[in-house]
C-alpha cells in the first residue's frame, strides 16, 4: 500500500477569504484533519462553504505526543492528514512539531500549504528593516525571565518579532523600556487582518504608556527594532591612521571610515580622537 502524506496548512489570521484555494481543497478531501481546536476548524470550513470529508481530531500542546502514533499509522496506511492550528502557520508557537518531526524520522511525506503568518504579516506592516529578523515566540511570562530575555536583545542587530498576551503587554513593554531604553523603536500589532486591526508604531516609551492607559484586547504581535551597532572607537582610529599613512587627508579618512561603519561616532568626535592619537 502506498503511504499517505501530512499536509501542514496555514489558516487565516482573521479573514476567512485569506484562505488559499489549496487549503479549501484540502479541507474537503483530507482523510483526517488534525486541528488545534476542532470547533474553530468547523467554523472556518462553514465560512468557506466546504464540507470536511474526513474525520476531525484535536491536536494541541497537551495531547500532541499521544496523538502522533495513531496519525502516523493513518499516514502509513495511505491517508492524507491535514494539520492546522487556530490561525496562521502550525508549529510557529503552535502545535505540530512532534508530528512533523515523527513523519520526517519515519520517511513519510510532509508537504506545506503556505499562507498567512502573524510573523511575516507584522513584519510587512511594521516599517522596520526586515531583510534580517529573528522570531522569539512568546515573551517569558515571569518578570525575571522576561528581563533576562530582554537583556539578550540589547545587542541583537536584527529586527525581532514576538508574541505577547494582551494581559501582560503593558508589563512587557515597561520592562522593555527599563532594559532597552525608551527610544528603541517598536510596533505593536493588534488583531492583524481582523475587523478591529490596530497597528501602533513609535518608541518603546510611548507604546508602554499607551498599553498602560488602555485596556488591550486581542491577539498581539510585537516587532522590535534591532540594536544600533556601536563601533569600537580605537579600531576606527586605527583605520583612519592607516588611510592617512597611505596619503589620505585626516578629514577625508574620517569620512570614509564613518561611512563604512554603522554606529560610528560623529565625524568631529572621530577627528578629535585621531588628533589625540597622533600627539
Amino acid at each position: 500500500m502506498t503511504a499517505g502524506r501530512l499536509l501542514v496548512a496555514a489558516t487565516p489570521l482573521g479573514q476567512p477569504s485569506d484562505a488559499s484555494a489549496r487549503l479549501v481543497r484540502a479541507l474537503g478531501s483530507a482523510d483526517v484533519i488534525a486541528a488545534e481546536d476542532t470547533r474553530r476548524i468547523r467554523t472556518l470550513a462553514q465560512a468557506l462553504e466546504v464540507r470536511p470529508a474526513g474525520r476531525i481530531v484535536s491536536l494541541y500542546d497537551q495531547n500532541e505526543a499521544s496523538r502522533v502514533p495513531a496519525l502516523l499509522d493513518d499516514i502509513r496506511g495511505g491517508a492524507t492528514v491535514l494539520l492546522v492550528s487556530d490561525a496562521g502557520m502550525p508549529l510557529i508557537s503552535d502545535p505540530g512539531y512532534r508530528l512533523v518531526a515523527a513523519c520526517a524520522d519515519n520517511g513519510l511525506t510532509v508537504q506545506c500549504l503556505p499562507g498567512p503568518s502573524a510573523v511575516t504579516t507584522a513584519l510587512a506592516v511594521a516599517g522596520l528593516p526586515s531583510e534580517r529578523f529573528c522570531f522569539e515566540g512568546f515573551a517569558p511570562r515571569k518578570q525575571s525571565g522576561r528581563r533576562t530575555w530582554l537583556q539578550s536583545l540589547t545587542v541583537e542587530p536584527r529586527t525581532c518579532v514576538f508574541f505577547e498576551s494582551p494581559r501582560r503587554l503593558a508589563e512587557c513593554l515597561r520592562d522593555a523600556v527599563d532594559v532597552l531604553g525608551p527610544e528603541r523603536r517598536a510596533v505593536v500589532c493588534r488583531e492583524l487582518t481582523k475587523t478591529h486591526e490596530e497597528i501602533l508604531r513609535g518608541p518603546l516609551g510611548e507604546l508602554a504608556d499607551w498599553a498602560a492607559s488602555d485596556g488591550v484586547l486581542g491577539e498581539i504581535t510585537v516587532v522590535l527594532a534591532g540594536a544600533t551597532p556601536v563601533a569600537d572607537q580605537d579600531s576606527l582610529v586605527a583605520d583612519v591612521l592607516h588611510l592617512v599613512d597611505d596619503g589620505m587627508r585626516v578629514k577625508d579618512a574620517c569620512a570614509q571610515v564613518i561611512a563604512a561603519n554603522p554606529g560610528a561616532p560623529s565625524r568631529r568626535q572621530l577627528y578629535d580622537a585621531v588628533l589625540r592619537a597622533r600627539e
